[in-house]
């Protein structure tokens, strides 16, 4: 470790006992020093006990918890959650002044070292511009439900993190002194403000929440990232070029929030609206404030520097005729050019506001060549310094967000559109019924339905509010995309895509919303949405390149994909692929289910862009953004990607914008580099021996994995008692339900609140197990030679092939946090102590197992060995987490025992939350 980074390391550990200090001054002031001394000894014992397995420290911290008070017991979990908060403040910090320290030894994740490998291996000016050209990198914002944190305390930690950022650069005593007392403050108001919701949020609240993140950081970070990369491509390629190259706005944003309908029956068309509009709202007021800003800077008189014609023509439609500003030409241009955008957000949003003779503009495109008329103006006459510190960025953000600000997807379940496509056919008067039709006669009644000139839904006719509520969704999006523009809705999302008749029965939804125009077959013939399949389950993810290989040998299709660019988008899922097969069998078989549909689509000469259903737990797809995008296979990216940000993760990524930069910055390095310098370099042979090794593998685990989640009987009476699933359908942390259907089956759980239970426990079964038993089974042979060659496959597999290599990386991280002693206590809940002691039992052996494979292929019994500051980072949160999930327990047992006392239902989701934050990816 170089001197400035153990320095940084010692500032780390600083801030965190510095914000220790302050929220201890915190409690003692409102609570006094007795509840501050109980919850000090605890926390020394805790500590006493993780670092030194002190056998008495434990049994003393154990009476200890027990003997709380139902108020004590409401301190301790609020001291420890939020002392996690400020540690994840502090390690936010650390992690970007480490980011700035390594500006000059660039790490691979980083965006400046793709710019720099652009360089060193002298790539053509035309490579790179055809990358950027067809290039599209979204993140996907969606709310699904595993944020603990209510905003009001995500807003106060965000300020509290600015100012920890500025203590450091701070000399003088006298402004010290006030840096703390503003910190003191904001650590003073976390700690008297509650940390739970009184009630359910609902869509609107989510819109709202996520739109915050647009305002603290992705409308200034991604313009400005745009920005600088396209000087820095100017600068290397500055010999090459004619004129200055404008980098296309590849970085988009989209989101879930307001159109995912699946299982969430609180969405419909004016949640749909109501999303749009306050998205609209709040970029137009950001470009409002941007102009405002610009046109008092932009100060350039025409008595000084010349200006182009086109920037007079502006000039003279403002409506500023003051004497004193007629030689200010950019600043008259831009006094009509906001008038104009006034004028626009007032007509978009129907609101007051449109000035007389101030014209809206018809879209996005047509307030850029206005501002481009200004740029092109300074360019060429001696402004060009000009342009860079807020024109530019401007011009980025039109560019990146138009009027819309991120695009909203529509999203639903297949067996509901079969619903609505069987009554739509019954109410038209046809003789049959749909749901019961062969899958081929399906096809052939969709396809027949498709080619005819008339609608099936009259509006004379009586529909279920089903048909209403899914038709309507459509005609609103159908206005939407009127209104802001095609960009604002674009993709139609199908969960649970299983036959080709998912898909034909969306076209023909779409018909019946006036989003297909033309008749079906016809080379004119348009789809407005395009419709996305999602592959979710095992067995959805191997038929995906048969169900696409028959989509595409629709008649009349290609001209669909034609008029939508000649591209088709597919949504992988993580979460239900892997509470269906398990971890290992999940990734192994997304993996091969990309590369058959890379290979059909490549052949049908269309491009093919991967949608990643990604959750925060490695179990769901989480686990670090760059490793995971590299471990793609080869061709899978091709300069186009687009993924999933949720829940904790959203507010973890960008809730700071420095934080969001680099984040951002990884998500764009990554995509670059899996596209143009592919990482999988293995030769064809062993790639395929590796390939082969893997299916074998897989076939252990997955059987591994489903004999105890589905086969094992009682297993869903063990996990919904020793994990605190109920407790977490409590909180008030998402406006979706947790479950598909209130059966008690783990098959109609939902993902989410599957992984968020098992990482609750300290098991985080869905990030590893059948791993262990599938790695022992391959290295469980009699011939020490043999064993001793099939353990160096597996560790050249980690070493060589990047598939294997973050999957051991991830599931690395993952028993970095798993606790069994923990967990143990968990099971305790379980009052059938045979059911118990048995599934308990096999748990523990898995995890035995993948410990000891992890330990061979990694050569070492240290958790994270190659990345000691991750390691470091989970060491010391760990100590603060046993208090939490030993009270939880407790606490739950009370509670399922009958005591239904406030402070017990309290404290048990305030301990969620806490576990939550130290753990940070649970969701």
């Amino acid at each position: 470790m170089s001197h400035t980074s153990a320095a940084l390391e010692k500032k780390l550990k600083e801030n965190i006992r510095y914000l220790g200090r302050v929220l201890g001054a915190a409690i003692k002031a409102k609570d006094g020093d007795a509840t501050f001394d109980v919850i000090e000894d605890i926390r020394k014992l805790a500590v006493r006990f993780h670092r030194d397995n002190d056998a008495e420290a434990s049994a003393v911290l154990e009476a200890k918890l027990m003997q709380l008070s139902p108020e004590q017991t409401i301190a301790v979990v609020r001291a420890f959650s939020y002392f996690k908060h400020l540690v994840n403040i502090a390690e936010d910090l650390y992690s970007h002044e480490l980011t700035r320290l390594n500006e000059d030894n660039l790490a691979p994740d980083m965006l400046a070292h793709s710019v720099q490998k652009i360089v060193h291996r002298e790539l053509a000016f035309s490579e790179v511009d055809a990358f950027f050209r067809t290039a599209l990198v979204s993140p996907v914002l969606t709310a699904h439900p595993t944020e603990v944190q209510r905003k009001t305390i995500l807003d106060t930690e965000r300020i509290l993190a600015d100012l920890l950022a500025e203590r450091g650069g701070l000399v003088s005593r006298k402004e010290l002194a006030r840096n703390h007392l503003l910190i003191e403050g904001a650590v003073h108001a976390l700690w008297q403000t509650r940390i739970l919701r009184f009630s359910k949020l609902t869509v609107y609240n989510e819109i709202e929440n996520a739109l915050s993140y647009y305002q603290s950081t992705f409308l200034d970070v991604i313009p400005e990232l745009l920005q600088d990369l396209e000087g820095e491509i100017n600068q290397h390629y500055a010999g090459t070029l004619d004129a200055p190259y404008q980098l296309p706005a590849f970085l988009q944003m989209g989101s879930w929030i307001g159109g995912d309908r699946d299982g969430n029956p609180f969405v419909d068309g004016d949640t749909l609206n109501e999303a749009i509009r306050l998205q609209s709202g709040t970029v137009m007021n950001h470009y409002r404030k941007e102009l405002d800003a610009l046109r008092r800077e932009l100060s350039p008189s025409s008595r000084l520097v010349e200006v182009t014609p086109d920037v007079l023509m502006l000039a003279k439609a403002s409506r500023d005729q003051s004497p004193h500003r007629q030689d200010e030409c950019y600043r008259l241009a831009l006094n009509s050019i906001y008038d104009r955008l006034c004028s626009t957000a007032a007509s978009l949003l129907g609101q007051p506001g449109e000035l007389p003779g101030a014209l809206p503009y018809a879209d996005a495109d047509a307030l850029l060549a206005d501002l481009n008329v200004i740029s092109s103006s300074l360019r060429s006459l001696c402004g060009d310094a000009l342009i860079y510190p807020r024109l530019g960025k401007l011009t980025k953000a039109i560019e990146t967000f138009g009027f819309h600000l991120a695009t909203v997807d529509l999203r639903q379940s297949s067996d509901v559109h079969e619903n609505v496509i069987r009554e739509l056919f019954h109410k038209a008067g046809y003789d049959f019924n749909y749901a019961t039709l062969t899958e081929d006669e399906k096809i052939q009644t969709l396809l027949d339905e498709l080619k005819q000139p008339r609608l099936l839904f009259s509006p004379f006719q009586q529909y279920s509010e089903l048909v209403h509520t899914e038709i309507g969704v459509l005609n609103k999006a159908r206005e939407l995309r009127r209104t802001f523009g095609p960009r604002a809705v674009r993709q139609y999302i199908i969960s649970h895509t299983e036959t080709l008749s998912d898909l034909l029965e969306v076209a023909l939804l779409q018909r019946e919303a006036g989003l297909l125009r033309g008749i079906w077959g016809s080379q004119k013939v348009q789809l407005e949405l395009s419709i996305v399949p999602l592959f979710e389950t095992i067995a959805d993810l191997r038929n995906a390149p048969l169900i696409m290989g028959q989509w595409l040998s629709l008649l009349g299709i290609r001209h669909v994909l034609r008029n939508q660019g000649n591209e088709q988008e597919i949504m992988l899922g993580y979460s239900d692929s892997n509470k269906d097969g398990g971890f290992l069998t999940s990734n192994w078989e997304l993996y091969k289910a990309e590369i058959s549909l890379v290979e059909l689509f490549n052949q049908a000469r269309i491009r093919l862009r991967l949608f990643h259903g990604r959750g925060g737990t490695v179990g769901r797809g989480g686990g670090p953004t760059y490793q995971a995008i590299m471990a793609q296979p080869d061709g899978t990216v091709d300069g186009q990607i687009r993924l999933t940000e949720q829940g904790e993760i959203i507010a973890n990524k960008y809730a700071d914008p420095k934080v969001g930069k680099q984040h951002l910055e990884t998500l764009v390095a990554a995509t670059l580099d899996a596209s143009l310098f592919p990482q999988d370099t293995l030769e064809p042979k062993r790639r395929r021996s590796y390939e082969g090794l893997m299916e074998d593998l897989s076939t252990t685990a997955m059987s591994s994995y489903r004999s105890l989640v589905y086969e094992t009987p009682g297993f869903a009476e063990y996990f919904f008692n020793a994990t605190p699933i109920s407790e977490i359908a409590e909180l008030n942390i998402g406006s979706r339900p947790s479950a598909r259907k209130a059966t008690g089956r783990i098959e109609d759980l939902r993902a989410i609140p599957w992984g968020f239970s098992w990482g609750q426990c300290r098991l985080l079964l869905p990030g590893w197990y059948g791993l262990g038993s599938a790695l022992h089974q391959y290295l469980n042979v009699e011939d020490e030679e043999q064993k001793a060659t099939r353990l160096q496959t597996l560790r050249d597999m980690a070493n060589e092939w990047p598939l294997f290599s973050t999957l051991i990386a991830n599931v690395d991280m993952v028993m970095a946090k798993v606790d069994i002693v923990v967990a143990r206590r968990y099971a305790q809940l379980v009052e059938d102590e045979a059911l118990r002691d048995s599934i308990f039992a096999t748990i523990e052996h898995e995890h035995a197992l993948t410990t000891q494979a992890l330990n061979l292929i990694l050569q070492s019994e240290q958790r994270l060995a190659a990345q000691p500051m991750l390691a470091n980072s989970i060491r010391n949160r760990l100590p603060y987490l046993d208090p939490l999930n030993h009270l939880q327990v407790e606490l739950i047992r009370r509670y399922r025992q009958g005591e239904n006392a406030p402070k017990i239902k309290n404290g048990i989701q305030l301990s969620i939350n806490g576990i939550a934050a130290g753990l940070r990816n649970t969701g």
